[in-house]
């Protein structure tokens, strides 16, 4: 187990950042630590992997890579699986679910090649343990099996993660469409607030005026506390047989003692606010579950009036709502459903939405001069509309939708009406 190949997946446009996390956490440089299209792959040691899956802010599982070979039909499929060693993860008394993805697979149905991948592990386990094979559960498994086909070569992961790395634990109440923490995260890193490398932040204060159910600013605020970004979760490894407990528990230890403790009379550095009282009511408590209630300050108010929460300048960040989300007074979602990945929260408080970016911008290069603004939207003609010249864009993707990360260098003056 001290010699595992890892590949963990993240966002399209988030891999770079993803390598230099890995790099800290593991150690791991050159060919042992590539960074390909949609994930990184590392090569590592068990021990490696339960931090990765308790530390990593911007993997979306930790997989473990056991086959890796050509195919040209589901038979070779099934004697790809079959020749896993699968009785070294788990027993024949536990369950399984088989995921399979594709990319121009010659293969017509995939569901036939999950069901052959399914037939080649169940059959190993029944000439392995004298007739006994692990059933199938597809809500709650205790395993997890991946496979991802291209043209012509099959992949077969075991998960060490369970539920996706973005479920923190501590987000129970949020709005209708949230931002990823994951996400939230990459764009800590895009900016250079957080370095994933170092693990350090650059000490300027952060802002999210449109903040929703609080997941910028309490990610902010947790690594700004060093907490580690699965501290209150569980993880899929837990159930697998390599599993020791005191080791697990020695590195969950370590990472409690990393922690940066919050002193009781501390300005918080981190802020959000949202025209929503009930949205700032779910953000505070979030942060309650977080352990970062000290550290991050959340208020109600429209972004378009509210003014900056230090003196000196710092950085604004968003990923603020747009097309129908952009609710008329003030009224969190009563704009509708709004299109794929509109937020969760509304700020315009006046007229009909369409002036809120303007009208943003204005009020920024009124109220914020010396702070530096970084939006991410999938509209990619949001500088025109905010009559802002960008000085840097930077691609992201949100779950399938390509957006930009903008970032806007506030100057005194006023938008051009």
């Amino acid at each position: 187990m001290n010699d595992l190949s890892f590949f963990l997946p993240c966002a399209a446009g988030v891999e770079e950042f993803l390598a230099q996390e890995v790099h800290a956490l593991t150690g791991r440089a050159g060919q042992d630590l590539l960074s390909l299209r949609g994930g990184v792959r590392v090569r590592a040691g068990w021990r490696d992997g339960l931090k990765l899956n308790l530390h990593s802010r911007l993997a979306q599982r930790v997989l473990v890579e056991l086959a890796h070979a050509p195919y040209r039909n589901e038979n070779d499929l099934y004697a790809i699986a079959s020749g896993v060693a699968w009785e070294i993860w788990f027993t024949p008394k536990q369950t399984f679910k088989i995921e399979t993805t594709a990319q121009h697979s010659p293969l017509q149905s995939l569901n036939f090649a999950t069901l052959r991948i399914k037939d080649a592990i169940a059959d190993r386990f029944r000439a392995k343990a004298n007739g006994v094979r692990p059933s199938i559960e597809t809500q709650w498994p205790d395993c997890r099996v991946f496979a991802h086909l291209t043209t012509d070569t099959c992949t077969l992961y075991i998960d060490t993660s369970g539920e996706p790395l973005f479920k923190r634990g501590w987000r129970q109440d949020k709005g209708d469409a949230p931002l990823k923490e994951t996400l939230a995260a990459a764009m800590l890193a895009a900016s250079g607030w957080w370095n994933p490398e170092t693990g350090e932040v650059s000490g300027q204060p952060l802002y999210d005026p449109c903040c929703g159910s609080g997941t910028i600013a309490i990610e902010a605020a947790q690594i700004a506390s060093g907490i580690a970004a699965g501290s209150l979760r569980r993880f899929g490894f837990e159930k697998l047989l390599p599993f020791q407990a005191h080791v697990w528990s020695a590195i969950r230890q370590e990472a409690k003692d990393a922690e940066a403790p919050v002193a009781g009379d501390g300005a918080p550095a981190v802020f959000g606010s949202d025209v929503s009282h009930r949205m700032v009511d779910f953000a505070q408590r979030n942060a309650e579950r977080a352990g970062v209630a000290r550290a991050v300050e959340f208020r109600g108010g429209d972004a378009l009036q509210r003014m900056p929460p230090v003196e000196g300048g710092g950085v604004i960040m968003l990923n603020p709502p747009y097309g129908e989300r952009i609710a008329v007074g003030g009224v969190a979602g009563a704009g509708g459903g709004g299109r794929p990945g509109a937020r969760e929260t509304a700020q315009s408080s006046e007229g009909d939405g369409s002036d809120f970016f303007p009208q943003l911008a204005a009020h920024w290069k009124k109220n914020y001069a010396g702070w530096t603004a970084w939006v991410l939207t999938p509209d990619l003609k949001l500088p025109r509309q905010m009559r802002l010249k960008e000085s840097r864009r930077v691609p992201m993707w949100n779950g399938p939708i390509e957006c930009r990360l903008f970032r806007f260098d506030m100057v005194a003056g006023s938008a051009r009406r």
